[in-house]
């Protein structure tokens, strides 16, 4: 089917939900089960627009026009609705990050002035606590799951029934509302993996221009399904995951948890998805370790030759062929995105010999997110694709390999940093130039390889340069490791040594190999690594392992908090 909104041009997020209220309004935007098996309900894309102006006239009615508005919840239609009603006529919509304790919710809220918050149940202890404490700007708290104002406490669903009210009595006033594209519509404090987390600035122009370019990057269209399962608050789930299925007619479906992911695939009649490498590894590992026990793998081996040769007169049978695999991921499913780190080319190349679409996205949150993306047409193994139309690339400072920092330009670029004029300037240059703080490669037909981050790269003292990320893709691909982490220790005479902290899993090392104690456990890995340093280079040699059977600390998103993991190896002094 055509997808009609490859020909909309939008200027704001208000004149998105119009344009396409208008072509999709009959087309279900979002998708939830009943109490009966097999039965769902539907919400249209126009019940959803006419609940977003109903929620927002209500809310400017209470006086919050041009405020900050906070929201914080687990992943719903009730997050999806206050974020749209408040940016598109209301105020400033500062999502918030739902994994966070108390402490560091209450100081978002300070940093940020908010005068009203959404929120879902869960919340309710930590926001009666800031009732009692009255120390920040909360006017307003707005609760999801309340029917009715309660002690003070307004209801979500209250509110949009007063909207309805003030509407059909010819209250325009959020109607009505001129958005400014150029101006801060939405504030989003980034996942903090280094550092204290910063308020990053972004207008309506920065979030709609990157719209725009998936649009025209991917081929989905209103008959599609989306699971959504990443964090809203992220921009990536937010603008790829939310956004962009608004745009152009689509549905989304919201995921149960991880534990329920393959089944909701299936409930739902998911086509596409948007997660992290960490979980389609895991999947990836769990259909590779199944065909395995059931003696299948010469079997596939072989299918994947004849649907090669296949492909290559342009005839694709990877779904007949492989159809018990697609019936226990999920019928349906042809495309899936990821991002937010490097997925495992093993991964991306098992995933798509089978017949899924598994396309790598990159960006930041600075970029409203996406940069560069693969497309079925447009890929190469290992690479994240080419970059959108909208965003001139260029690398900074590269060395003999044409590796350097990762530079971009455009629309999409954040306007900076909320109160932080020394962070703004040392990421935006004044030509409009942002600092990635990835470093890449970019060949001569345009694809971009990154090869991890600037702050993590361990210069050694030979002037060479190691990357973790490499190393930890090898070591995180051993049946028994969990995750790593690779990190470098300077000893005493001033020598530079790589060294790794290892997560295993006791269980299935006990599975696999029959080894239990700790000693023989670490004699395995620490095999395991020199088997992985034979393949590298000499000057890359991890040196040194610590083995543990504890997480590393990550966001939400399950980046590693590379620099709570050194404090928590060499203690506050590093």
């Amino acid at each position: 089917m055509e997808n009609k909104s490859k020909k909309m041009k939008f200027k704001d997020l208000k004149d998105m939900l119009k344009q396409t209220g208008e072509a999709y309004a009959d087309r279900p935007a979002y998708m939830f089960k009943t109490e009966k098996e097999g039965e769902f309900r539907t919400i249209t894309h126009k019940e959803f627009r006419n609940e977003i102006n109903a929620l927002g006239t209500a809310l400017i009615k209470m006086g919050l026009k041009d405020k900050r508005i906070a929201i914080i919840s687990e992943n719903r239609y009730e997050w999806e609705l206050a974020y749209l009603a408040v940016a598109t006529g209301t105020g400033i919509v500062v999502p918030l990050d739902k994994a966070l304790p108390e402490n560091e919710i209450e100081s978002l809220i300070l940093r940020s002035q908010v005068e009203a918050i959404f929120y879902s149940e869960k919340y309710n202890d930590v926001m009666n606590n800031l009732r009692n404490k009255k120390n920040t700007n909360l006017q307003y708290f707005i609760s999801m799951d309340l029917q009715e104002n309660t002690n003070g406490i307004y209801a979500q669903k209250a509110l949009v029934e007063k909207g309805k009210k003030l509407l059909s009595e010819g209250n325009r006033k959020f109607l009505d509302t001129k958005i400014n594209a150029e101006q801060m519509g939405i504030m989003l404090f980034t996942s903090g993996t280094t550092a204290m987390s910063k308020a990053v600035m972004l207008s309506h122009k920065n979030i709609i221009t990157n719209v725009m370019d998936i649009i025209q990057r991917f081929d989905l269209n209103e008959t599609d399904r989306l699971l959504s399962f990443l964090p809203l608050h992220h921009v990536f789930e937010c603008t790829v995951g939310f956004l962009y299925p608004m745009s152009i007619g689509a549905c989304i479906c919201f995921c149960e948890g991880v534990k329920h992911m393959a089944d909701n695939i299936k409930e739902f009649k998911i086509t596409a998805m948007i997660s992290v490498p960490a979980v389609f590894d895991i999947i990836y590992r769990k259909v590779m370790k199944t065909i395995e026990k059931k003696g299948k793998i010469a079997t596939l081996e072989k299918g994947k030759k004849i649907s090669q040769l296949l492909m290559k007169i342009k005839i694709d049978l990877r779904k007949q062929i492989f159809k018990e695999i697609h019936e226990s991921l999920g019928p349906d499913l042809k495309l899936v995105v990821t991002g937010g780190a490097a997925l495992d080319p093993e991964t991306e190349k098992g995933f798509n010999d089978l017949g899924f679409d598994v396309e790598q996205g990159y960006g930041l949150t600075e970029t409203s997110p996406v940069i560069a993306a693969e497309t079925p047409k447009c890929r190469r193994l290992g690479s994240i694709g080419k970059k959108f139309p909208s965003v001139e690339v260029k690398i900074e400072n590269p060395d003999e390999d044409g590796i350097g920092e990762l530079m971009a330009k455009g629309p999409s670029i954040m306007l900076g940093y909320y109160e932080n004029e020394e962070a703004t300037k040392s990421t935006l240059e004044p030509d409009g130039w942002l600092h990635t703080g990835d470093l890449a490669r970019i060949d001569k037909d345009g694809f971009i390889y990154i090869s991890g981050r600037k702050k993590s790269v361990i210069v050694l003292n030979n002037g060479k340069n190691v990357f973790p990320e490499e190393i930890e893709a090898l070591l995180n691909k051993v049946e028994g490791i969990k995750e790593s982490f690779v990190y470098e220790k300077k000893e005493d005479d001033g020598d530079i040594k790589v060294c790794t902290k290892i997560v295993y899993d006791k269980e299935l090392i006990k599975e696999l190999y029959n080894i239990e104690s700790e000693d023989e456990i670490r004699e395995f890995l620490w095999n395991k690594v020199k088997e992985v340093n034979n393949l590298m280079p000499k000057y890359k040699y991890v040196k040194e392992m610590i083995i543990t059977e504890e997480e590393l600390v990550k966001t939400t998103t399950l980046k590693i908090k590379r620099h709570e993991e050194m404090k928590k190896i060499f203690g506050n002094n590093n």
